[in-house]
């Protein structure tokens, strides 16, 4: 038997500051667009304009009643905020509007929870999502309570919200050591990864831009999952990509972000999103045809900020170019336009990407003697073969090599 789909309205405050934590009719637009994903149906949407937040109901009394006529009068079983609420103000609404209160980071957890599937990111989702609850299990009512499921249910069930503070401190802890643990096998993985030589490319962006479908294309593959629909990915994919001259490197797909993304959230996922801390080369992937493009590019922009620690190269990559062209205050050397859908320019992107990460390293042909089979080994292990013959005087080889291999075979260089 199919679940029946929540009926949702959309609440939404706006302060007029035009920043990026404020509700405007694009920011709805996403809401509306979050809660499809959760699959629930929007069946209307309301926008206050406030002077300053109500410390009881967020948007004052007066709209709640207008709210609550709405909801009696569609059958609405569930209110959702594009603000982020406290467990008081949660508590209240749900008294005065007789439905489920949610705001945009439960929703944003419970897709995330839809979206787990191994075992690092079922850990990192219910750690963000008792984070979450933790402070406001006082305020929290039905939407603990509901029996059958829905959106805002999924994850860590009642029997483990129950208002014991040091049992979910309890769990924090113990799916805090467990991701330690997680983290550690990552790290051994980045390690011999750094030992191979094979540079990384991590691919980032806002939600729903097409990271999954580039990654497919570029590793000819249909294993990445793909749908048009939010945080469609959310645990990491890597695959390792061979040109025809033999070169490699290895991309990342990883979370997507979105405005308004809880900060516990990011938090959680730090072991994931490591991964752009470590690359050789971060990809900014941006969807050209978005009509909220500044600020997707902004959102984007300041968590690669905040993760960037090592300053490596960024590179801008705008998909979706057979629907629209970037703005011209986006183009520069740094900026490469593509489609996806259509294949045009991916050669492009390719010669852009191994530009940036083999710019350090040196392409040179060597006689390497018979004798030195220990450097051979090394060059295996170190370096990328673009072509190896055995001759009469040794191995006549083509490599690319950074510059401590280079020094070690420089003297075995031939024109």
């Amino acid at each position: 038997m199919e679940e029946k789909k929540d009926r949702v309205i959309l609440i939404g405050a706006s302060l007029g500051d035009k920043s990026l934590n404020d509700t405007d009719e694009a920011s709805m637009k996403e809401l509306a667009e979050l809660v499809k994903t959760a699959e629930g149906e929007v069946v209307g949407e309301i926008i206050q304009n406030i002077k300053s937040i109500d410390p009881s109901t967020f948007i004052g009394s007066g709209k709640v009643e207008e709210i609550k006529e709405f909801i009696d009068a569609n059958d609405i079983t569930m209110a959702v905020f594009d603000s982020e609420l406290s467990g008081s103000i949660t508590r209240n609404l749900e008294n005065a509007l007789g439905v489920t209160v949610i705001d945009r980071s439960r929703l944003i957890l419970d897709i995330f929870a839809m979206r787990a599937k191994s075992k690092e990111g079922k850990c990192q989702v219910e750690l963000a999502q008792l984070k979450y609850l933790l402070p406001r299990l006082s305020g929290i009512g039905q939407s603990l309570s509901r029996l059958g499921g829905g959106i805002g249910t999924r994850g860590p069930g009642e029997t483990k919200l129950e208002s014991d503070r040091r049992h979910i401190q309890k769990k924090i802890e113990h799916l805090s050591d467990e991701l330690s643990e997680i983290e550690k096998h990552r790290s051994n993985i980045r390690k011999k990864r750094t030992e191979d030589s094979i540079p990384v490319v991590a691919l980032v962006g806002y939600t729903n831009v097409g990271k999954s479908s580039l990654l497919n294309l570029l590793s000819d593959s249909q294993d990445a999952y793909v749908e048009n629909k939010l945080f469609a990915t959310l645990d990491p994919l890597m695959r390792k990509i061979t040109l025809e001259d033999k070169t490699e490197f290895i991309i990342c797909d990883t979370v997507g972000f979105i405005r308004k993304l809880p900060h516990h959230l990011v938090e959680a996922f730090k072991s994931t999103l490591e991964e752009i801390k470590y690359a050789n080369l971060i990809i900014h992937l941006a969807d050209a045809s978005n009509e909220e493009l500044d600020k997707a590019m902004t959102v984007v922009n300041q968590i690669i900020s905040d993760l960037n620690e090592n300053n490596k190269p960024v590179l801008t990559v705008f998909n979706k170019c057979d629907i629209k062209e970037p703005p011209l205050y986006y183009q520069n050397m740094n900026t490469v336009n593509i489609s996806v859908k259509e294949k045009k320019n991916i050669s492009g992107l390719l010669d852009k990407i191994k530009e940036i990460i083999f710019s350090s390293k040196k392409k040179l042909k060597i006689i390497l003697p018979f004798s030195q089979g220990g450097l051979l080994g090394l060059l295996y292990k170190t370096s990328t073969i673009l072509y190896e013959e055995s001759k009469e005087d040794g191995f006549h080889m083509e490599i690319v090599c950074d510059d401590e291999i280079y020094n070690k075979v420089r003297m075995y260089e031939v024109e």
